[in-house]
């Protein structure tokens, strides 16, 4: 049946009717007071959202062009970092430093496994000279469905005294509790289809007034990404380029949205459909790859032994009309994922449990347990 597509991956992410709406509208001129009153509105809720007094600056890119500009605005060539590598987007911070030259120090587990934040907290403490620049820390690792323990590591960081904390919050932001001013954080990104409920295309930055003063010593060459412009042309509630328009209308509603729901409510329903998933996934015999104290809310990672991740994943997609993701680098096609962020809600999940359920049938399954996935999940749904 057309038009029944059920994406449930860590992005892009289902986009709600209303915003959908606002991006069908008319476009206006993005130099014309209207646009300016709208770009006020939104910069001020999404420092709402971040939970933040910094600046809060919109970029025309995906969130890996926002963790560019937040690495080479605040960094030279030579300088050390310590860059968290846990998973596919963690080693891709990592090649963007030393694409610019940076002194990369990686801080690596075992993918699927959280960071050892002792690692970072013995690292920096010998770090005398003060010669780290910047901790770079994904804080959600969407390839493996892990949560880094941020808050800890932020608070090495900060008792450094001379490091930057630069995150990902691509998968983490609106879906998990990410207080950047009570953590102290410098330098945070994420991007527009995941928590936000919107199509792919813009990405956010938080700076720090810390980060500002870092920014004054940088001189690697930029000139899009150079965040000086984006500063400036935000306190006149405006972009330094053309921006997407209508992106900008879908957000402007989608930060409505988020607002009338309220932080607390947000972070609670992700907590609570992504327990759903992994009890659900567990009732189905099936390993999961993240650890029970150290999973991501917007994604879970599964780990199926008995058949190939593939063939769950083409059957959800060709009878079910259901989106999951699949593994990247070595995982690939050894795990598959569900995404679970922004617009989703328990009946999503139900869903998607059990046709993965009807799925595992079909591939002649039996995982010797009278529980159903739609059962565990249920019961976590109405105690959560």
């Amino acid at each position: 049946m057309q038009d029944k597509h059920m994406l449930m991956i860590p992005g892009p992410t289902p986009v709600p009717e209303q915003v959908l709406l606002a991006l069908a509208k008319h476009p206006i001129g993005h130099r014309s007071g209207d646009f300016s009153k709208i770009m006020a509105e939104v910069t001020e809720n999404l420092k709402w959202l971040h939970q933040t007094s910094n600046d809060l600056l919109v970029l025309t890119a995906s969130g890996t062009g926002a963790m560019e500009a937040g690495i080479i605005n605040f960094l030279n060539a030579g300088d050390r970092v310590l860059v968290g590598s846990n998973g596919k987007f963690g080693d891709r911070w990592g090649k963007i430093c030393k694409a610019y030259n940076m002194d990369v120090d990686l801080v690596t587990a075992e993918w699927g496994q959280p960071l050892d934040t002792e690692v970072f907290r013995a690292k920096l403490e010998a770090d005398t000279e003060k010669q780290i620049k910047a901790v770079i820390i994904t804080h959600s690792e969407t390839s493996t469905g892990v949560l880094n323990d941020l808050e800890t590591i932020a608070k090495y960081v900060k008792a450094h005294g001379e490091a930057l904390t630069i995150v990902d919050a691509v998968t983490s932001l609106g879906a998990v509790n990410l207080p950047i001013d009570e953590w102290g954080l410098d330098v945070v990104g994420s991007g527009s289809q995941k928590g936000y409920m919107l199509p792919p295309g813009l990405s956010f930055l938080s700076v720090s007034a810390r980060a500002w003063q870092a920014y004054e010593n940088c001189t690697t060459p930029r000139f899009y990404f150079d965040l000086g412009p984006y500063r400036k042309s935000a306190k006149k509630d405006t972009t330094p380029f053309t921006p997407p328009v209508n992106l900008i209308f879908g957000l402007q509603v989608a930060l409505q949205m988020m607002k009338q729901e309220g932080l607390e409510s947000i972070f609670a329903r992700h907590l609570r459909i992504s327990a759903a998933t992994r009890a659900g996934v567990k009732a189905l015999g099936l390993p999961l790859l993240a650890p029970d104290d150290a999973y991501s809310t917007a994604v879970t990672a599964v780990a199926p032994t008995e058949f190939a991740a593939e063939d769950i994943r083409k059957i959800m997609n060709k009878r079910f009309d259901i989106s999951l993701a699949g593994g990247q680098d070595h995982l690939k096609g050894k795990i598959f994922r569900i995404g679970h962020l922004g617009f989703v809600s328990d009946r999503d999940i139900l869903t998607a449990l059990s046709s993965l359920e009807a799925t595992l049938s079909e591939l002649g399954y039996q995982n010797g347990s009278s529980a159903t996935a739609v059962d565990a999940a249920t019961k976590v749904l109405a105690t959560v």
